[in-house]
């Protein structure tokens, strides 16, 4: 099974090279940055005023009246009256900028968002495929996906809130500082017990969100490996095995999430208590101060009922942004891991990349040289490693394929026949020698002219979500429909196709799990002499999967297709490649025959051996 990776758990401190590195992308939308940076700073100034608003309509109307009933009542209603619409056209504005700070926000988050995104999939489009084979395909799309999700979330979520929140908290203590410094510094009592509990509620919550990360991981790894595999699970009978597997990691999950859970229903009564508990020291010290007695019995100075008021509702929401902050540490954290990540993606070395002064095939003719070439795919080997080392894929091999010939590579598996063929493409560079087209080195020729004349049919096709036709022009509105249909005749699928409801409209699911083995087959045989009409055709094992009646129609159209065109093919069935023009005999990464099929036979060597093994296994089947 695949193992989730261990980097999904990690949580990195601050980076100042990182966080720099997101602000990059943050630079293109700065009047985004501003504005939403000012609608902050105007949104922290007016949400204490509701208070001050309050605390004037308490002690200039409500008090007067309720001490003295000769108070002039049309007065006070005029007046309480003022206040309400001021206090509602206050709340009319703080809607509106909230709403523009909210959409700011969100469209300087998305912005970065898709950039970050296209960056990391333009990226992995140039990325070899030397570095696929290295990278499970779940963990690059967490890179796409979930990774950059998070840098959204400190974006818009962190580094905002940040700044919003430290607006707030100044903005409310200088306030509650001018309005009565001793009841804002008795309330202010509270916070140093208030920072130490968020700190140790942090770190619990963060080690609890880690661990659900972790087990949220095994979980989706489980889940994509039963469903891919579940031909496999259902033929032998691996469903209850499978079931009581998946629960273990279900409960997992189920036990870190009820972790968190309990965490954070301990943090939030927690600072709700403390909040209320710097509530209940300046109601106690107010009260005396009101009833003008100080805290020797003397008599103070009384401060209003509507400055009481006041400073409740000042406290109470100064724990709000405080507590906010809490969360913006734990955004940070979570940033600074998938940054990490996705940088580490975009700084990946592209192995293999075009020259400044990269060649096109002007005139394309369509020959090969293999010249000396050793190549291994393990990416430490090098040029200088020796040539007893068992990573060696292909050995020292010289081979030249002229224009318009057909050669056959066949040999046990290993042998380096597909390895050959990849090299061709250019997926991968050689460590010692030199791949040649029409006499050019492939690594002085741009890699999709070289790709363009270059027709690739696997043995595992992949097909598109889709319909059948976009599969064969894989969306190139440029590929006429004829051409797509005289393709399709060529390989006997046409007909076929027809006989669907919707013919070349018909839509594919996902892999071509509606078609036959030998029908995805045909396709890709098709989209190959679509995509690529003068080509050198390789052919990878292309017969492998199919019957003996679908083997004949593909080996009668491609007499047709190969004429004329330089073709590479692979295969196990040594009878579909007798009429080759030479066959390649491959063992352990050498050459080690080749010639016509007559005359290998008459040699009697290693390819004689595999063509009686290979018919005396059809006779013993037969």
């Amino acid at each position: 099974m695949t193992r989730p990776d261990a980097t999904d758990a990690f949580q990195k401190g601050f980076d100042t090279h990182l966080t720099r590195r997101i602000l990059n992308y943050v630079r293109p939308y700065l009047p985004l940055v501003i504005g939403g940076v000012l609608l902050a700073l105007l949104i922290s100034l007016a949400s204490p005023l509701f208070a001050l608003i309050q605390r004037h309509a308490i002690d200039t109307y409500l008090s007067p009246l309720a001490l003295s009933g000769n108070a002039d009542r049309d007065l006070l209603r005029r007046g309480l009256t003022l206040t309400a619409l001021a206090y509602m056209g206050l709340k009319v504005v703080e809607f509106a900028l909230q709403y523009a700070f909210t959409l700011a926000i969100g469209y300087l988050g998305q912005n970065v968002l898709r950039d970050i995104r296209a960056d990391v999939f333009s990226k992995l489009q140039r990325l070899p495929l030397s570095y696929f084979d290295q990278n499970p395909v779940g963990r690059l799309i967490t890179r796409v996906t979930s990774d950059v999700d998070a840098i959204n979330q400190f974006i818009t979520g962190g580094l905002v809130s940040l700044i919003q929140s430290s607006f707030i908290i100044v903005v409310y203590v200088i306030i509650m500082l001018s309005v009565n410094w001793q009841l804002a510094l008795i309330s202010f009592t509270v916070l140093p017990v208030l920072f130490l509990a968020t700190n140790y509620f942090r770190a619990r919550l963060r080690d609890a969100f880690r661990e659900t990360r972790t087990q949220q991981a095994t979980v989706n790894s489980k889940l994509n490996e039963n469903i891919t595999g579940m031909l496999t699970v259902q033929l032998f009978g691996r469903e209850r095995r499978s079931a009581l597997d998946f629960n273990l990691s279900n409960r997992a999950l189920l036990s870190a999430n009820e972790n968190s859970v309990k965490w954070f229903s301990l943090f939030m009564p927690v600072v709700a208590v403390l909040g209320q508990v710097a509530v209940a020291l300046i109601l106690y010290f107010a009260a005396r101060q009101i009833l003008g007695v100080d805290a020797s019995g003397a008599i103070a100075g009384a401060i209003t009922v509507g400055t009481l008021f006041a400073f409740v509702q000042l406290s109470q929401q100064l724990f709000q942004p405080i507590q906010d902050l809490a969360d913006v540490f734990n955004n940070l954290q979570a940033a600074m891991a998938s940054s990490e990540r996705i940088f580490g993606v975009l700084d990946t070395e592209e192995s293999i990349t075009d020259k400044p002064d990269a060649k096109t095939l002007t005139n394309f003719e369509g020959s090969v040289d293999f010249r000396k070439v050793w190549f291994a795919y393990d990416q430490t080997v090098t040029a200088d490693t020796p040539d007893t080392d068992d990573r060696w894929i292909l050995r020292g091999i010289d081979l030249n394929i002229r224009p318009g010939e057909s050669v056959a590579l066949v040999g046990a598996t290993g042998a380096g026949k597909t390895s050959v063929t990849a090299l061709v493409s250019r997926f991968y560079d050689v460590q010692r020698g030199s791949v040649n087209v029409d006499g050019i080195d492939v690594k002085d020729l741009a890699q999709h002219d070289l790709r363009r004349h270059v027709g690739v049919v696997l043995q595992d096709v992949f097909l598109f979500a889709g319909t059948i036709e976009s599969n064969l022009t894989l969306n190139n509105p440029a590929i006429p429909h004829e051409r797509v249909v005289e393709a399709c005749r060529y390989v006997g699928v046409h007909e076929y196709i027809l006989s669907l409801e919707h013919g070349y409209q018909t839509e594919v699911r996902e892999r071509g799990a509606t078609l036959s083995t030998g029908q995805k087959q045909l396709l890709a045989f098709a989209r190959a002499l679509i995509q690529n009409p003068d080509i050198l055709l390789v052919l990878d094992e292309a017969t492998a999967n199919v019957d003996t009646e679908t083997e004949l129609r593909i080996q009668q159209a491609l007499t047709r297709v190969m004429q004329g065109r330089t073709s590479i093919i692979i295969a196990h069935r040594l009878s579909t490649i007798e009429h080759c023009d030479r066959i390649v005999v491959m063992r352990k990464g050498r050459i080690v025959e080749q010639g016509s099929h007559h005359q290998l036979l008459e040699k009697g060597g290693y390819y004689a051996r595999l063509h009686r093994l290979q018919y005396a296994q059809a006779d013993a089947a037969d």
